[in-house]
């Protein structure tokens, strides 16, 4: 009995995304913050723009992806009681409509045909109700590619990154080495310089190495980066 009550009192936490536009100015985001608090809503994420155009240009747009316990409604309520506020919408996490991200960078000819393969092996997981997503940067220079690499440990759902080029070396291998610290695996091509063997797996097609990456991201999927560390196929 006292394990079914138990069981009766437990509370199931969900994530909800939100979509707050306010006035531009000092405090609006500490106000927000307090009505969360205040509801004992926790903050996940946190984005601030400036909206540019349309009826509210000017204004601060604010997405959150919060959890909380229950619903949002009371605390909508007391969000749009602020004066400062002027409208509040519920959607989709991220993670629910985009979820996990394949980032590809390097030269343009390498990086399209390793989206070529990550579109299509994405598509074949997504139909079946997975969410996949693949983003591409095609770009050059040591410290370019250095400085984007480094920022994927920022970038919010990155779950693996492919790196396609004809050489990749000295200051990318040490930002490599940082994001696979962080807990992200990278996959390259078989390339010039020392990248390669500082990475996950080196792959020679691009295509398969698109389809390598997804298939590691999905949840449906046998391959296991895991299993195959430091191969070269």
């Amino acid at each position: 009995m006292e394990e079914t009550e138990d069981l009766k009192t437990l509370t199931i936490v969900q994530l909800y995304a939100l979509s707050i536009i306010a006035e531009n100015q000092p405090g609006v985001l500490r106000d927000i913050a307090t009505v969360m608090a205040g509801n004992s809503v926790n903050v996940v994420t946190v984005q601030q723009s400036i909206l540019a155009s349309g009826a509210d240009a000017g204004r601060a747009l604010f997405y959150f992806e919060v959890e909380c316990a229950g619903g949002v409604g009371e605390m909508i309520a007391d969000l749009l009681s602020l004066p400062t506020i002027h409208h509040v919408s519920t959607y989709d996490t991220f993670s629910k409509i985009f979820g996990s991200r394949v980032i590809i960078f390097g030269g343009g000819a390498q990086v399209g045909q390793v989206a070529m393969g990550a579109v299509n092996e994405a598509d074949r997981h997504n139909i079946r109700g997975e969410r996949i997503s693949v983003d591409t940067l095609p770009l050059v220079g040591e410290k370019e590619l250095a400085e984007a690499v480094d920022a994927v440990v920022r970038l919010p759902r990155a779950s693996i990154l492919v790196l396609a080029g004809s050489i990749m070396g000295g200051q990318i291998t040490g930002a490599v080495e940082r994001v696979r610290a962080a807990g992200i695996p990278v996959i390259a091509l078989k390339m010039a310089g020392s990248v390669t063997k500082h990475v996950d797996l080196v792959v020679t097609d691009p295509i398969q190495a698109g389809v390598f990456a997804v298939m590691h991201v999905s949840k449906r999927a046998v391959f296991d980066i895991n299993r195959v560390r430091g191969q070269e196929f």
